[in-house]
């Protein structure tokens, strides 16, 4: 067999079509009493591609740096100060990138949170490179 007639296993979509997909389905942000199914989305945007890709969802309370002599120092109990005061919107991060900011909730026994900023999608895109 040919190298040429060899299938491709996993096609990767051409970034330029990806991106104006991406451009497309953020141009008109939905109110929630707007918003679409997912089964609308697929049909008007043609995104069914995309909705199996697992993401990584984390949510960052704050930072701080810290001398490798005070964390091996460190011992239960211990308070870590960090950079963000109490009333401060926490950031929402999907795979690595900052996406929102929102408040702390609880959902029934474990923490959520609230939005109440997404970063518009021009400004995503942009940060794509």
């Amino acid at each position: 067999m040919n190298p040429t007639d060899t299938p491709q296993k996993n096609p990767r979509p051409d970034p330029e079509e990806l991106r104006d997909l991406l451009e497309e389905s953020f141009d008109d942000p939905a109110t929630p009493g707007e918003m679409s199914t997912p089964e609308d989305a697929s049909q008007s945007r043609g995104l069914q591609f995309l909705y199996d890709v697992p993401l990584q969802i984390s949510v960052e309370v704050g930072r701080c740096k810290l001398l490798l002599k005070d964390l091996l120092e460190m011992g239960t109990g211990q308070i870590i100060e960090l950079d963000k005061s109490a009333d401060e919107p926490l950031d929402l991060y999907v795979n690595s990138r900052l996406i929102a900011k929102g408040k702390p909730v609880l959902v029934g026994d474990k923490f959520g949170i609230k939005l109440t900023e997404v970063i518009s999608a021009s400004d995503r895109i942009e940060k794509l490179g």
